[in-house]
């Protein structure tokens, strides 16, 4: 954690600094706790990625090759001749400053460079330079930049202190997909080796064992089967599970955070309990044993290489669709990138619920469908039985993230579940929530703890929402359906607003679910007692 108090991190100026925004200078030594450290070079050679050599950013010399200069020129080319959508984007910002105060990193830093719009400007000055007839002629009077090496250095502090999160969009009157900007600078700096290892090492591990962790086949089987007693033992019921199953109708893929790490583990053993409840036929795979995709912070064509083992793998076991567990950036990937980049998936069918018989004509095409969307569907039709008293203890709002809300519109499955498996369910503010979400603020590759100072200031907005509804209405328990959210969200949750624990929606669905020949429930899945049980707080009194 951050050695800064909340109270020291509120002192935040937005006044504009005296210093012109075009010098690029960056003083990492001065701003440690706000930059992460650089992709080490074994997952830059693993991936066969441009430049692997170890380096610092407090370094005077980044190493880089002696051309780079051309290659990020050349780089830059060839994506505004592919991606049209590039350069309407750098042409269309009328730099109106509509996005500037939705960033929650500027919110928190109160940094104008983390304005989105002066974000993407570090790079459309570029642009505009050598790409731009004004540009050549005019330089810096058509708001042109040289590129430097202090530019490409300025490109690495700044893009890598945006998750991607796309809040500044939904307010843009051009509809300017400031992530995009993001998404292809990381791109450039890829092809030179500037990189950051809190993504380069998801990927390297995701392209090596199918997943994020690195854990290998057997490994995954030996989490799998501890969770399954881990859970019999709580309730009582030994459910059955199957791994690499051939003929399986439905391939389930989840992030692996949620069989590896705390609080992820209760949402992944809230899947088995659902699906022992269902009697599904369901296969997991460990050779897809991710659904996230860090490829989505590094280049297209990685997202392209991570997302292809899902539907390798749903080919190779033979199922009819794939059901998606509570995973942020899986959905975004698959719903706006898997059709163009490896699909159709038309060897798989369209899904339908085995138990319910619903058509989920939204999955057409990528055959794949969210857990939240399936469960929603399922109380819907009254296929579970369900005790919503059992999570009295706790008192529940709920983190729309970024990808699965405002990238995809998964707003109302979520909400629906929760209210039926939850008494005590209370909205943060409207301007917080919904398509106006904030960021956990560690997502694309930042949640990691050398970058903790930037991460506690972006999480500002959010943690202030969760302050407001824990204070009004003793909200204890706030949760997501992001893997990476699990993650970033409880130091978040413990710097700005105390007291409140993170959790997935099926882990409250798992509480709520009432099973043929369970033990007389005590306890949650984490043992804590349930409400109006022996030794336990009734939090209705």
């Amino acid at each position: 954690m951050t050695t800064k108090t909340p109270e020291e991190l509120l002192q935040i100026t937005y006044r504009p600094p005296a210093r012109d925004w075009r010098d690029p200078h960056v003083d990492f030594e001065a701003r440690r706790g706000s930059w992460s450290y650089p992709g080490a070079a074994k997952n830059l050679k693993y991936m066969g990625f441009p430049n692997p050599r170890e380096w610092s950013p407090t370094d005077a010399d980044w190493k880089l090759p002696e051309n780079w200069k051309e290659i990020i020129q050349k780089g830059f080319k060839e994506r505004l001749g592919k991606y049209r959508s590039l350069q309407v984007f750098l042409d269309t910002c009328v730099r109106c400053g509509a996005c500037a105060d939705k960033c929650h990193f500027f919110l928190g830093s109160g940094d104008p460079k983390n304005m989105p719009v002066l974000r993407a400007e570090l790079l459309r000055s570029i642009y505009r330079n050598d790409f731009t007839a004004a540009g050549k002629i005019l330089g810096s009077l058509a708001g042109g930049r040289k590129l430097t090496e202090d530019v490409l250095k300025e490109w690495y502090y700044y893009f890598y202190q945006c998750t991607e999160c796309r809040r500044c969009s939904v307010f843009c009157p051009y509809g300017i997909d400031t992530a995009e900007i993001t998404a292809f600078a990381r791109e450039l700096m890829n092809l030179v080796g500037l990189n950051i290892n809190w993504v380069m090492e998801p990927v390297a591990n995701c392209q090596r064992t199918g997943n994020h962790m690195g854990i290998q086949p057997h490994t995954f089987k030996d989490n799998v089967d501890f969770l399954v007693d881990e859970l019999e033992e709580v309730t009582g019921i030994k459910v059955n599970t199957s791994i690499n199953r051939k003929g399986a109708e439905i391939l389930f893929v989840i992030p692996s955070a949620d069989y590896f790490a705390d609080p992820g583990i209760y949402t992944f053993m809230g899947y088995l309990l659902l699906f022992e409840h269902l009697g599904l036929d369901y296969s997991l795979s460990a050779y897809a044993s991710e659904g996230g995709n860090f490829g989505l912070f590094t280049s297209h064509e990685t997202i392209k290489r991570l997302n292809y083992k899902i539907y390798a793998e749903a080919r190779r076991l033979g199922v009819k669709w794939i059901l998606g567990g509570e995973c942020g950036h899986m959905w975004r990937v698959v719903h706006q990138y898997m059709d163009t980049m490896n699909g159709p998936a038309d060897f798989l069918e369209k899904p339908v619920s085995p138990i319910t018989g619903t058509h989920f004509e939204n999955a057409a095409s990528t055959r794949t469908v969210h857990i939240t969307e399936f469960t929603s569907d399922l109380i819907q039709h009254g296929k579970l039985k369900l005790d919503p008293s059992r999570n009295d203890h706790r008192r529940v709002t709920f983190h729309d993230s970024c990808n699965p809300a405002r990238a995809v519109g998964l707003l109302e499955e979520p909400r629906h579940v929760l209210r039926n498996v939850c008494n005590h369910f209370f909205e943060m503010p409207e301007n917080t929530i919904r398509e106006e979400t904030f960021c956990c603020a560690g997502g694309a590759g930042l949640g990691n703890d050398e970058n903790i100072e930037m991460r506690m200031r972006g999480g500002l907005p959010r943690g202030n929402a969760l302050r407001h509804v824990r204070d009004e209405h003793g909200v204890n328990l706030m949760a997501c359906i992001c893997a990476i959210d699990r993650a970033t969200l409880p130091p978040l949750a413990e710097y700005w607003a105390p007291g409140v624990e993170i959790s997935g929606v099926h882990e409250l669905v798992a509480n709520a679910l009432v099973m043929e020949g369970e033990n007389d429930r005590k306890t949650d899945l984490r043992g804590d007692p349930l409400a109006g049980t022996e030794g336990a707080e009734d939090d209705n009194v």
